[in-house]
């Protein structure tokens, strides 16, 4: 690799000066010098970093020289640790011809690259079998190596060794070919290095690029497949500097370059990508030392908790509408953007190369002169026919996207390269034409797989230019836990699951939007709303009010007709109306629902925000979507649908009571009795509440507990992907917050409650439980935990709060974010309870708390709702008075706001909590 010239080596470390302390020291001491000369090293290890931290701090970016710097450092330590070695431990003053030794850094150190924290990654070299004195001298080399503290890969190979293990082995074979002279015999080191090139390298060139990018593949599998995670590895992640090392591997294994400067030579890069390369891996390596600082440790992930403080140490600063964390990495995903089109230029070019040679590498058959338009075929990847034929219409820039999708090819190096170059051409007239926003259009709606190619579009750097709007996203992270890609990855992502439910690819996972998106009148303005939904992120302001303006001004340009931009806008501006309906509210009370129908209006609006609602969810991460949120959107959905299509409900509440009777009794079959045994001592809010499988469960429950003081009982639930608590006990005081407790004792998180009091004062209160990671608590060995810590918190054989406080934060990674707590109380959502909304900072047993603080306010809660946003938790309770009144007085909101904002920050155990 190419790297920088150190300046005032000495400063970092002085060997010779080093060098004579030991022999000082020996003179001294004898062979009871060895802790001295420990300590001798040990003190200039730790002042060669400590000025190489300095210098960082200095120049926070520089992270090619911190990276020399620490491998020279190595380097001076080795060489002292030899010399001392074969002079004073072992000396040898007549070695024979099998008494040879080279020291040879490979892997990393190889290339003379170090983080702080890195592996010392040496092999010593023997002409033949290891004599005595070579092991000796080794060991004791070691030995001393890791007294220093240095965690050391090392391997003793002979010539013979070398040779065979590298052939057979890719990791070995990958370490070798960095490996680099460090001290002893330079001629065995030479004929190693010349035995490696003629016996191992020739003739492997494709077996090697083949594995080498097998190996990349597998590793980006790893870490999330993409290069826009939002807690990426410096080192091993898509885009980073591993992906730059594997370039430079295969350049120097298949072209025997010494430097990424050669990679020019050879033509696999431009002088500029060169130069893009170089910043790339210099701002890399800046941030892998500064987390490797930081930490005390070989850390390259990037953490939300790192992310601040090397944000910080690099000198962003805040700008307004992003914070100085969120400036930092989007440059960072800049520049993994800039190595994925590196990669895919440098890849494209290393296959064209070999076509020529008609070697077939990497390659499959070539297609010569056939054209598609002005656009021309080689190799079977779409290309241009001149260099100046962005220049000569720059509308074409824009088309080369759209031929590639239509025709579904890949796009040929030289094109993605003269498209990056010449993506400045893009103007202010460029947008405005017609042909092009079109051709724009008919791309982002494409019926082949648009993903691909907008992903293609943003790669080369055209998508920000014709769009600027989207432009400002690009490489633009959300700072949460909750969003796992960039905006743009995000958006790009979500019109890819919005052409495979069109194309009924997901059809067994979103049956009702698969049905829905075929009805909707224009399938353009569904998506153009998704690319453009959170495109005014990173602004100041609501993001949704925000994007709706952007809206209103890009549709036009775009083609779309007023009736269509009016869609779009509203579709914007409230595509989080859906999801936060569904999760926050209590979809069986009916005034959730007319208050929704009043803000949609029409079913073509349902339809539209119905499947943008899916595609945001999904695209978030991994993990994100569940059953539960399909549910909960689909029984939304067709409740907002039945009273769109009839202006009406279709039935009153008694009818919708007697139906849902009926329903429960088909369930329970020979047992149907019980609807009107049991069921009677349930009042009307339950059958309505409540759906028909879980009353069948709760009668039979019922049935079963008379005469029992306490019945908990927890079942699979699949239709909700969570498993199903009820508790059956005497209705008294306190009686939900205590349930709540011993579900989070028992690792438990609450995702919805219910709760019902019968005609006889049985409280009949319905949990919807997942563990911490969204999966269902299903194992028998869970469940029972669930059901005994349950009874332990109602029996009061536990003290809740303090257990509840001891348990640790699952993810404590949260404490990097500032979550200011909140409370909002409304009492138009309901025409029964007040509904209170709090976010706060995720932590365990914050339900708990929030649930007593609504006891010792003397409120009644009649159902609650939980939502996460990764570090932040939305829990909405509905509640009346003991009086099963709405909670209106100003000055007792104000104490019960108070009570609650302080139950949402409580750290410790306030005193006189020990129940």
């Amino acid at each position: 690799m190419s790297l920088p010239r150190l300046v005032n080596q000495r400063a970092i470390v002085d060997r010779r000066v080093l060098g004579e302390a030991i022999a000082g020291e020996v003179a001294q001491s004898g062979d009871k010098a060895r802790v001295a000369v420990v300590e001798l090293l040990r003190g200039a290890l730790a002042a060669g970093r400590d000025e190489l931290a300095r210098r960082l701090l200095a120049k926070p970016s520089a992270g090619n020289e911190c990276a020399a710097g620490q491998a020279f450092l190595v380097d001076q330590l080795v060489r002292v640790i030899h010399d001392h070695v074969v002079t004073d431990v072992y000396p040898s003053a007549n070695r024979s011809a099998g008494e040879r030794l080279a020291i040879m850094a490979v892997g990393g150190y190889g290339r003379g690259e170090m983080a702080p924290h890195s592996d010392v990654d040496i092999a010593f070299l023997t002409p033949s079998k290891q004599t005595a004195w070579c092991e000796q001298v080794i060991e004791a080399m070691l030995y001393f190596l890791w007294d220093l503290g240095l965690k050391v890969g090392h391997s003793s190979r002979s010539l013979d060794d070398l040779v065979r293990m590298a052939r057979g082995d890719l990791t070995i074979r990958t370490a070798m070919l960095e490996g680099r002279y460090v001290w002893g015999d330079r001629e065995l080191y030479d004929e190693g290095a010349r035995r490696f090139l003629v016996e191992v390298v020739a003739g492997t060139e494709r077996e090697f690029v083949a594995d080498k990018l097998e190996e990349r593949n597998q590793r980006h599998k790893r870490q999330g497949d993409s290069r826009y995670v939002v807690e990426p590895n410096v080192k091993e992640g898509k885009g980073g500097l591993r992906d730059l090392h594997t370039l430079y591997w295969i350049g120097k294994y298949v072209y025997k370059v010494r430097s990424t400067a050669e990679l020019v030579r050879v033509g696999l890069l431009t002088s500029a990508e060169y130069r893009a390369f170089n910043r790339a891996e210099n701002f890399f390596w800046a941030v892998r030392c500064h987390l490797h600082m930081i930490t005390g440790r070989a850390e390259d992930r990037l953490t939300f908790d790192l992310q601040r403080e090397v944000a910080a140490r690099m000198q962003f600063s805040e700008r307004p509408g992003k914070s100085a964390v969120e400036r930092f990495m989007q440059y960072f995903f800049l520049n993994a953007k800039r190595v994925g089109s590196l990669t895919g230029v440098f890849l494209a070019q290393l296959d064209e190369q070999f076509a020529k040679r008609n070697r077939g590498f990497l390659s499959g058959f070539r297609l010569r002169g056939r054209k598609i338009g002005a656009f021309t075929v080689v190799n079977g990847k779409l290309d241009v026919p001149t260099d100046e034929f962005f220049a000569e219409d720059p509308v074409r820039l824009i088309e080369l996207f759209l031929r590639a999708n239509q025709e579904g090819l890949e796009i040929h190096p030289h094109a993605m390269r003269l498209a990056a170059r010449d993506a400045v051409l893009i103007d202010t007239p460029v947008r405005r034409d017609k042909r092009a926003n079109a051709m724009f259009l008919d791309l982002l709606s494409s019926r082949k797989n648009p993903e691909t190619a907008l992903r293609w579009l943003n790669e080369a750097g055209v998508f920000g230019r014709f769009v600027p709007d989207f432009g400002r996203v690009v490489a633009q992270m959300q700072f949460d836990m909750y969003h796992h890609y960039t905006v743009d990855e995000h958006s790009i992502r979500a019109i890819g699951l919005l052409s495979r439910i069109e194309n009924g690819d997901l059809a067994s996972e979103h049956p009702l939007a698969s049905e829905a998106i075929h009805k909707v009148a224009s399938r353009r303005v569904l998506y153009v709303a998704v690319l453009l939904h959170d495109i005014a992120k990173g602004r100041r302001g609501d993001h949704s009010v925000l994007g709706a303006e952007v809206a209103l001004k890009l549709c036009p340009r775009f083609g779309l007709t007023p009736v269509e931009t009016e869609l779009v806008a509203w579709l914007v501006r409230q595509h989080l109306l859906m999801s936060a309906t569904a999760f926050k509210r209590d979809l069986a009370d009916w005034k959730t629902i007319s208050d929704f129908v009043a803000e949609v209006q029409s079913i073509e609006r349902l339809r539209q925000l119905l499947a943008l609602t899916i595609v945001d969810i999904r695209a978030v991460g991994p993990g994100i979507w569940n059953s539960w949120k399909r549910q909960l959107l689909g029984d939304l959905y067709s409740s907002a649908e039945e009273l769109l299509r009839l202006g009406h409900k279709a039935h009153g509440r008694a009818e919708r009571v007697a139906a849902k009777k009926r329903a429960v009794g088909q369930l329970l079959a020979e047992r149907d009795n019980l609807v009107g045994t049991v069921g009677r001592q349930m009042g009307d809010a339950y059958w309505v509440a409540e759906p028909e499988d879980i009353i069948a469960l709760n009668l039979i429950q019922m049935d079963r507990a008379v005469d029992r003081p306490l019945t908990v009982e927890a079942v699979y639930y699949a239709a909700r992907g969570a498993t199903l608590v009820t508790v059956l006990a005497a209705d008294h005081p306190g009686l939900f917050y205590r349930i709540a407790g011993g579900i989070h004792l028992a690792g438990g998180n609450i995702i919805d409650a219910r709760i019902h009091t019968a005609r006889n004062g049985l409280a009949v209160d319905n949990f919807l439980v997942q563990d911490p990671l969204g999966r269902p608590l299903n194992e028998d060995s869970q469940i029972e935990r669930l059901k005994n810590a349950i009874a332990d918190a109602l029996a009061n054989r536990v003290k809740l709060v303090p257990q509840l406080a001891a348990r640790p934060l699952p993810r404590a990674r949260a404490d990097a974010f500032d979550v200011n707590p909140m409370v909002v109380f409304d009492n138009k959502a309901s025409n029964r309870f007040t509904v209170i909304e709090i976010s706060a900072r995720d932590r365990p047993a914050l339900l708990n708390r929030l649930a007593r603080a609504l006891f010792e306010g003397r409120l009644i809660v009649h159902s609650a709702h939980v939502t996460n946003y990764g570090e932040r938790a939305v829990d909405n309770f509905y509640v009346t008075d003991l009086l099963g009144s709405k909670i209106e007085n100003a000055a007792r909101l104000k104490t019960l706001e108070k009570r609650l904002l302080e139950a949402a920050q409580e750290t410790s155990v306030p005193a006189g909590l020990a129940a």
